[in-house]
């Protein structure tokens, strides 16, 4: 049996759209040039790997 990854996020779609959110807002600095190494960070989707473990987790609970 074959999954696409779209196929897997799709159930959680709303509480990662929220993760996204809440974690771009706790990154954010005020000095310049960490907050540009921090949106570098945030732009990378390995970041959210855990995350949709977590809610993929709690979804089958």
């Amino acid at each position: 049996m074959s999954y696409s990854i779209s196929s897997i996020q799709a159930p959680i779609a709303e509480p990662m759209k929220e993760f996204e959110g809440k974690f771009r807002q706790f990154m954010k600095s005020k000095v310049m040039l960490l907050d540009t190494i921090m949106n570098y960070i945030v732009q990378r989707k390995g970041k959210q790997i855990r995350p949709m473990f977590v809610f993929l987790t709690a979804g089958c609970v």
